[in-house]
């Protein structure tokens, strides 16, 4: 597996649900580049088990992720028209209705090849073209990216293991803190612990209080 973490977040242009309504063709990350952290997941498969599971968590924490100048951003290989008519599925009904951030569509599954979670048996034929043997899909990768289109944090869960919402909102913090203060975050750090500086000094005195 790639670890993009340190370096620029792939660019892409791609299909996307926005509102929880209407598709545009053109969404990109690039317009948050300078105003906004992004939190981006990839999840499997639509209507499926654990997806909307973690697709209503992070809607339910939406106003947490704007309070910290956050936007979430959604990705799988299903179709626009599919993301659009889960939506449209109440969640009673294992549908996920109510989501309102973007789904994006990555019908060719570039983007996942790119950010490297897609799973599935594909190659590259001689114009570059992304080719499936099998059926391809994501495994639920998270990214948290700055506001300099640089990833900072990085997770890869297989399809069973759903991801911790709380865990995607204390990475933010963390660095936050870390931009706002200069401070390293230590083990378990949790905002409004206390931080310390990269340095024997600090760290001496981060395990003495402890």
């Amino acid at each position: 597996m790639s670890v993009l973490t340190g370096q620029l977040a792939p660019a892409f242009t791609a299909h996307a649900v926005l509102d929880g309504s209407h598709i545009v063709d053109d969404f990109s990350l690039d317009q948050y580049i300078g105003k906004k952290y992004v939190v981006l997941f990839f999840y499997p498969k639509d209507f499926t088990f654990v997806c909307p599971t973690e697709l209503h968590a992070f809607q339910e924490r939406l106003a947490d992720f704007a309070s910290r100048d956050t936007v979430v951003v959604a990705c799988s290989t299903d179709s626009a028209e599919c993301h659009h008519g889960w939506l449209r599925l109440a969640k009673a009904e294992g549908g996920i209705q109510g989501v309102t951030y973007p789904l994006i569509a990555d019908t060719n599954k570039t983007i996942s090849s790119n950010f490297d979670v897609l799973d599935g048996e594909y190659d590259y034929d001689e114009e570059g073209e992304l080719v499936g043997t099998s059926e391809l899909i994501c495994n639920r990768g998270l990214f948290l990216i700055d506001k300099e289109g640089v990833v900072q944090h990085q997770v890869v869960n297989n399809k069973p293991l759903g991801r911790s919402v709380d865990e995607a909102l204390r990475m933010v913090d963390a660095l936050r803190h870390f931009e706002a203060e200069g401070e390293v975050c230590p083990a378990n750090w949790n905002s409004g612990s206390k931080a310390m500086t990269a340095s024997f000094e600090g760290v001496a005195d981060y395990l003495a209080a402890h």
